[in-house]
């Protein structure tokens, strides 16, 4: 894996060079020690393969900097501040932020376009800076203690700190029943935090303030952009072709993830437009056809003659799940991670670079969730009538079915927007969480976290504000992680157009009619993109990338959960009551109700517990 990590000392002491070598380590490495800060970088060369390695300093050395992910304007950043006089004795992008610091000091952050988390010693002012991209793209981890600031990429790396506590968050853990995966600033570990999305943290003399310098977020209702949708699709694809445009700067090739939905299938089609060779594709499919796409993307491919990779994924999760602990190194309960990082270790076969389509759903209203907030309000109380005939529906292995999102439709319809919208993908309930903690119940509502988010959005559409929640925690905590870790795991450098700046302001500035009416989803993304895809692809159902997970649970992978979930493991770990978990095994396998999303979540943290907790 490829990432940054570091440490900066308080009280005039120095810096720690030897335990931040072994914080360190998949193409190149290197290692700033300035007494008081140490800065390291392991690289994955993909822009200026010879002489980018890092860290890389200014002309004096006062300013030094080390980056995990790609800054995709930097040329043009560096033809500008060249024009200043400024000096390069690289190609790469990670050298434009030391320049455009010393230009425009902590504003420069608000001048990149790209995918990043970053560190800045100024040896001048003896001050560090942190700072993570605005759409949380790339992951930063952070401990301070007694004045001395330690950073990551990866939470594992502060396991190799003298004295880091492996004390559990209550906090988190209760974050984690109910997401299944962990939202910043929280992190399982009670010590660390993670750095949100468009924020930096500065640190002088042993104390630490921080600032969001980003935020993305909806516009005003007043002020949407409505209009002639032909107009507005032409525009948007336009937009979306310059930042796949950006996105395909790379001194080595780029692939594209093709899932057959109509986000990837999407940026297939407009890489191929930019580029003079064939189009690496890679996809997954799966023996269950009602989870299978492979058809769907072999349109694409065919229709842009990519050079096309697929695997046929069958139930071996109970030899990849431990595999997926180990790269992840926090719990993380969504079980796509497992044809994510098999994509990617696919992928990483051929490239070291890939477009990936998360954004799209966010932005331009993919989800069927999104139908469901706006049909709530109208039939809640026929929902609430019909409640005990949908709950009486017989359990089935599909998350597509109609009983899956029937019960979860009625069990939210009436609830508030908000708790309703968190309610359609809540994993365990306040109850619940409750019952499996037992006494290390935290007593605190991690919807809270929504809450704050939403409120800052006020004034906006009330879709527009509940897609504004999902980009800034479910894609940041969730997808984002997903795709980071699975890909990092095998050296593969993922992109995501979607999450460019350009592309996220006009989507957040439009009137979300546009996007989601009646049943249809991502309105005017279909129309944008359907001069460039086969009619099969604008029109298929979203199908997500998804397991059959149920059935799986109900089969192969039943006596790897009960072993991984058995009361004796529960016991020694000491963080779930047996006496709740067992009977979700029980209710699950018997077909009494699909809870594959429950126990996945479960699964993963007992073995993440036995591989960074103890």
């Amino acid at each position: 894996m490829c990432g940054i990590c570091g440490m900066v000392a308080g009280d005039g002491a120095a810096a720690e060079a030897g335990v931040v070598a072994r914080m360190n380590g998949p193409d190149s490495d290197g290692l700033y020690d300035g007494g008081r800060a140490v800065l390291a970088a392991r690289r994955l060369s993909i822009i200026d393969l010879d002489h980018g390695d890092q860290p890389i300093a200014n002309e004096d050395g006062s300013v030094v900097v080390v980056q995990n992910g790609e800054i995709y304007n930097y040329r043009e950043l560096r033809r500008e501040l060249e024009r200043r006089g400024h000096r390069f004795a690289t190609a790469s992008d990670t050298e434009v932020l030391v320049h455009l610091y010393e230009e425009h000091g902590d504003a420069f952050l608000e001048r990149l376009r790209g995918m990043f988390a970053l560190a800045l010693w100024d040896a001048r002012e003896g001050r560090l800076l942190l700072a993570r991209d605005r759409f949380g793209i790339k992951p930063l981890y952070y401990r301070l203690a007694g004045g001395t600031l330690t950073f990551a990429s990866e939470l594992k790396a502060m396991l190799e700190l003298p004295g880091f506590g492996r004390g559990i968050d209550p906090r988190a853990m209760a974050a984690y029943l109910a997401f299944n995966s962990i939202p910043a600033p929280l992190t399982i570990f009670a010590e660390a935090r993670k750095l949100p999305p468009g924020w930096a943290l500065s640190w002088r003399d042993g104390a630490i303030t921080q600032k969001r310098y980003a935020r993305p977020g909806p516009v005003p209702a007043e002020r949407v952009r409505t209009g002639p949708a032909a107009g507005l699709a032409d525009e948007l694809r336009e937009i979306l072709r310059d930042s796949v445009r950006a996105h395909l700067v790379a001194d080595v090739p780029v692939g594209v993830l093709l899932s057959g939905g109509v986000d990837s299938a999407g940026l297939t089609a407009l890489a191929a437009g930019e580029t003079g060779d064939a189009v690496k594709t890679f996809s997954i499919g799966f023996e269950e056809s009602s989870f299978d796409e492979l058809s769907r993307a072999r349109l694409v491919a065919e229709r842009y003659r990519t050079d096309h990779h697929e695997l046929v994924l069958r139930p071996d999760a109970a030899e990849l799940l431990p595999r997926l602990v180990e790269a992840f190194d926090e719990p993380f309960g969504d079980s796509s991670a497992v044809p994510t990082y098999l994509v990617s270790q696919l992928a990483a076969g051929e490239v070291k670079v890939a477009l990936s389509g998360e954004g799209g759903d966010e932005l331009f209203g993919g989800y069927y969730t999104y139908v469901a907030d706006l049909l709530a309000p109208r039939v809640g109380r026929l929902a609430a009538l019909a409640a005990p005939l949908v709950e009486a529906l017989p359990s089935s292995d599909s998350k597509a079915s109609f009983d899956y999102r029937a019960k979860r439709f009625v069990r939210a319809a009436r609830l508030p927007a908000l708790e309703r919208h968190h309610a359609w993908k809540e994993i365990f309930s306040a109850g619940d969480r409750a019952s499996l903690l037992g006494e290390g119940d935290a007593g605190w509502d991690p919807v809270d976290l929504y809450r704050d988010r939403y409120a800052e959005t006020r004034g906006a559409e009330p879709l527009a504000r509940l897609q504004d929640v999902d980009l800034g925690i479910y894609l940041v905590d969730d997808l984002l992680v997903k795709t980071d870790r699975s890909s990092m795991a095998h050296s593969l450098e993922l992109r995501v157009p979607f999450l460019d700046e350009r592309v996220a302001g006009f989507a957040q500035g439009l009137g979300t009619r546009l996007n989601v009416r009646g049943l249809a989803k991502k309105r005017l993304l279909r129309r944008a993109l359907a001069p460039l895809l086969p009619k099969e692809i604008l029109r298929g159902p979203k199908q997500g990338f998804s397991i059959p997970l149920a059935a799986w649970l109900r089969g192969p992978l039943e006596p790897f959960a009960r072993d991984l979930l058995s009361p004796a493991t529960l016991a020694r770990q000491g963080c779930l009551d047996p006496a709740a978990v067992t009977p979700l095994l029980d209710a699950h396998c018997s077909g009494r109700e699909d809870l594959s999303r429950q126990l996945w979540g479960l699964m993963a943290f007992t073995l993440w517990f036995d591989r960074y907790a103890n």
